[in-house]
């Protein structure tokens, strides 16, 4: 049987760690596969429980960390290269740019048959300096030259990586959405809504908006906290806001709803019915999702939208800036209100919309579903990969 080593930045909470696990879990037994991973921040949430539910042990890679460091990094590369003379990998299959970088160099120089780089975002715009872009862009250039294919998550992020930034030609990328086990979206939701509300104290006619992921510069909280300051004094029913996640930006976070006037509460300093509730991390996030009514988010900068996705599987409403592959992950002006990226007034129209059109809300709720589960379903994955790694195996003979 043909093997996959398979490459992961690090095991932090978010769609990497889901699209690694799910397809070596379920790739197998016709393809059989070795999953490596490096050392998240610990600022960041880990995603280990992920691959324990899927009965997935990774070899990590103790010295690949998030930063740029020669010494750790040197390290790393030479413990990938040890994997890869022991196992003999058939297909080598990186995700994101530090276990792009390191894991390519590592396949190609030890002549490894197949080498493929999924992107899960890119970092070409709304990260960096101008001069740093530029590094990591030609960096990434010169990756794709020795890659023998480029996955990228969304026909926008293939226009940008073909097209715009030309960091290979087109035809040399492949579009895989990502894929998910999102049944359990589905599943109980009534008992997962009561639980919810109960633990924050909602009552039934109380609306819950919630934004989810990690709290860093390119998520864009601070719109999300402008907005809903504006939002919430004009509507006239009830109504909380909760930020589930946590990461850099929550001290700042914090302190600008202090000085917006918003009350907020946090998990060390609980205040029940306080307008804004900071929950840290939720890992049993079908629950929050059942309990919630209306999914935001605010990114200057994404690849493919997990959030959105499994808030469209819950059947909930949405309202989202659209940049990245956001326009892919959802049906616009369907499943979801899209705004540019940045514009506090087009965004708060549209939360101030979907909070006061009840009948807008259902028919979004009822069309996401099925969207969902066609398009970002984990059988879709694993039938796309086989048949992108079996046609690279043919071509390689």
């Amino acid at each position: 049987m043909p093997r996959v080593l398979r490459i992961i930045n690090r095991l932090n909470l978010g769609g990497p760690t889901y699209n690694a696990a799910n397809l070596t879990a379920h790739l197998a037994p016709e393809f059989e596969t070795i999953l490596m991973a490096g050392m998240k921040d610990d600022s960041e949430e880990s995603s280990e429980f992920i691959l324990e539910k899927a009965g997935i042990q990774p070899v990590y890679i103790s010295n690949m960390k998030r930063e740029i460091d020669l010494r750790n990094d040197r390290e790393a590369y030479r413990q990938i290269v040890k994997v890869i003379r022991d196992f003999k990998p058939d297909i080598v299959h990186t995700h994101a740019a530090k276990a792009g970088t390191l894991g390519r160099i590592a396949a190609w120089r030890n002549k490894v048959p197949i080498v493929v780089h999924t992107f899960h975002g890119h970092v070409f715009h709304s990260y960096f300096s101008p001069t740093k872009t530029r590094v990591f862009l030609e960096i990434e250039r010169m990756l794709a030259k020795i890659s023998t294919g480029i996955i990228a998550i969304s026909e926008d992020q293939k226009n940008d990586l073909g097209n715009i930034y030309k960091v290979c030609a087109p035809d040399k990328i492949k579009v895989i959405p990502l894929g998910f086990e999102l049944e359990r979206f589905q599943e109980a939701k009534a008992e997962k809504r009561r639980a919810f509300r109960e633990r924050y104290h909602l009552d039934d006619d109380t609306l819950a908006i919630g934004i989810i992921g990690r709290l860093v510069p390119v998520k864009n909280h601070d719109l999300f906290i402008q907005s809903w300051k504006n939002v919430h004094a004009a509507y006239q029913g009830k109504a909380r806001a909760f930020i589930i996640g946590d990461g850099e930006e929550r001290q700042h976070l914090e302190s600008l709803c202090a000085a917006a006037g918003i009350n907020f509460e946090t998990p060390e300093n609980e205040h029940p019915g306080a307008d804004l509730t900071f929950t840290s991390w939720i890992h049993d996030i079908d629950r929050a999702m059942a309990g919630l009514d209306i999914i935001a988010l605010t990114s200057f900068n994404e690849g493919t939208p997990v959030s959105l996705i499994e808030a469209q599987a819950s059947g909930k409403a949405i309202v989202s800036t659209q940049v990245g592959g956001i326009g892919n992950a959802v049906i616009p002006g369907v499943t979801a209100l899209l705004s540019p990226s940045g514009d506090l007034t087009a965004f708060s129209n549209n939360l101030s919309s979907l909070m006061n059109n009840a009948e807008m809300r259902r028919k979004m709720e009822e069309s996401g579903p099925a969207f969902a589960m066609k398009k970002f379903g984990y059988e879709r994955l694993i039938r796309d990969m086989r048949g992108f790694y079996l046609d690279l195996l043919k071509i390689k003979g």
